[in-house]
């Protein structure tokens, strides 16, 4: 009878030791409370972009549009936010989908097309990026960060003199740019080796 009572006093201190256990590693990223955490393998950044993104990874520009409603993308299910979340989560295909959305929804909406032109980077969808990409430089002209992404677009290509032509004009825009000066050195180095960045 003892060896039972114990068994069970045992056994009710191992449930409630593995009651207090987290047993997932999984974070939800709508749960994460820092801004500044990684999110699957990409950084984010609070200084104006989806994705500040590791060496030679397209900078998605965010942050108020001349456009914008003051509601555009600051629910937490919008098309905007939703395609920001699947573009940090590498799901691109959902990204495309959700940031289309939200320039069929607010045309006039400089982040969601930034945001589509990426995702057309990522899915190689090149034909699609250069209309996105045109139609941002029509609502928020050439700024440095529309224009380093354009850059590195025509890297991703294997388009080196297209993607140094933007680049350097991007660069111009903000001499003190880090992403900027990493894509001109991936660009250089790629000369070098004459190698394509994936």
């Amino acid at each position: 009878m003892r060896v039972g009572v114990a068994r069970a006093f045992v056994l009710v201190a191992c449930v409630m030791w593995l009651a207090g256990c987290e047993t997932t590693g999984v974070k939800l990223p709508w749960a994460n409370s820092d801004p500044n955490a990684p999110a699957a393998e990409s950084n984010s950044d609070t200084t104006g972009s989806i994705n500040t993104p590791p060496p030679g990874e397209p900078v998605v520009v965010t942050g108020p549009t001349p456009s914008s409603t003051g509601l555009s993308g600051e629910e937490p299910k919008s098309d905007l936010q939703l395609g920001k979340r699947y573009y940090r989560e590498n799901q691109f295909g959902n990204a495309e989908k959700h940031f289309r959305r939200a320039v069929e929804q607010s045309p006039k909406d400089l982040e969601a097309w930034v945001g589509l032109a990426a995702s057309y980077d990522k899915l190689k969808r090149f034909d699609l990026a250069d209309r996105a990409y045109g139609q941002a430089i029509r609502l928020g002209g050439p700024t440095a960060e529309i224009l380093n992404n354009q850059g590195y677009s025509y890297l991703l290509r294997g388009d080196r003199h297209r993607a140094r032509q933007i680049l350097m004009q991007a660069q111009q825009r903000d001499p003190r740019n880090p992403y900027i000066q990493n894509n001109l050195d991936m660009l250089d180095e790629s000369f070098a080796k004459r190698k394509d960045v994936n």
